[in-house]
């Protein structure tokens, strides 16, 4: 990957006013990505994942929110700088986003066509006829039969797997440098799920783009993502290589997140095991560690003093007191009870 990096975030954060308080959304995330690299970001629900993917595009609303501090390098340059003409130039052209639910996402009023149009038109110099060719070719590209016919429907007549590849295709209808995919597959079965993300991996090799797959999925991860980034209450727990998370994850809240996943092995009359508790609530700005009072490992010093992200492999960081060179918890098996 070189020294260069695509996109570089540093100490990002995204607030939002509620009432007279602040919710701390996003806390502190720092990352790389590298081109033509894909990087997984995982987490439950309220961890901050999707926060992050909209900071990314500077579409946070304002107000109530705020990107309260941080930087977001994009191709050497602080995009968090950029005048609101300049970021629409960037968005859908150098960075897109596929979002979670393509229902939602596209305009039931207007054809698939118009709305495919709309996006490469907006950003690409092409006349008409051009750009319905273009059209065309996205929708062969990711795989919808007819592509022709089909450009003159509405959504309702797409099925769900039809519609997701459709909003993939407008993303990537102008060739981006980087797209980010916000629980792209959640919302379909298992088979269109992979199918889906078959059709990400080849279409990155034909178009060299870079991918952010938020996530709450560690198998889609390990499926598509070279790097992985774990979320909790909007701060970073751990990251690093996908092999060494996947053979040695390390921080207590990772290992409750692959607990808690169905796996080949999964029993069919296994109870799923899932972590206890509740997230902390974002409005109170907690001196520890954000997961201390769901960890069954943790010791007064977890609730008093927040821990750093240290290097404790190869590119491989932890937020942990008890996960550094002198001190290594002992996993319990998948009890996290």
């Amino acid at each position: 990957m070189g020294d260069e990096h695509l996109l570089e975030v540093n100490n990002l954060k995204v607030h939002f006013r509620s009432g007279k308080k602040t919710v701390r959304a996003v806390d502190g995330i720092s990352f790389k990505l590298g081109k033509k690299e894909n990087l997984g970001i995982v987490g439950e629900s309220g961890s901050g994942k999707s926060v992050t993917a909209t900071a990314l595009m500077r579409l946070i609303p304002s107000p109530p929110g705020k990107i309260a501090d941080g930087e977001i390098i994009f191709e050497g340059e602080n995009i968090l700088k950029y005048s609101n003409r300049k970021m629409r130039d960037i968005r859908g052209n150098e960075i897109s986003m596929i979002f979670q639910d393509p229902t939602t996402s596209l305009n039931p009023v207007y054809t698939v066509g118009n709305q495919l149009l709309e996006a490469i038109q907006t950003h690409q110099q092409l006349s008409k006829k051009d750009a319905q060719e273009k059209a065309v070719e996205m929708l062969e590209l990711v795989g919808i039969p007819e592509a022709r016919r089909r450009l003159k429907m509405y959504p309702h007549e797409f099925s769900g797997g039809m519609r997701q590849r459709v909003m993939i295709a407008i993303a990537l209808s102008c060739n981006p440098k980087l797209l980010i995919a916000d629980e792209p597959t959640t919302a379909l079965d298992v088979t269109v799920q992979a199918q889906i993300l078959e059709l990400m991996k080849k279409l990155q090799d034909e178009i060299d783009t870079s991918i952010i797959m938020i996530t709450h999925d560690l198998g889609v991860v390990w499926e598509l993502c070279d790097n992985v980034l774990v979320m909790y209450a909007g701060h970073m727990v751990e990251s690093g290589p996908v092999q060494s998370l996947h053979s040695n994850p390390l921080h207590p809240y990772t290992w409750g997140l692959l607990d808690s996943q169905i796996t080949s092995e999964t029993e069919s009359d296994e109870l799923l095991r899932t972590v206890p508790g509740a997230p902390p609530n974002l409005m109170t700005e907690l001196p520890g560690c954000p997961f201390a009072d769901r960890c069954v490992y943790a010791q007064d010093i977890c609730r008093e003093k927040k821990p750093e992200m240290l290097e404790v492999e190869e590119n491989h960081f932890v937020a942990c007191h008890f996960q550094t060179e002198d001190s290594r918890l002992e996993r319990r098996g998948g009890d996290h009870s």
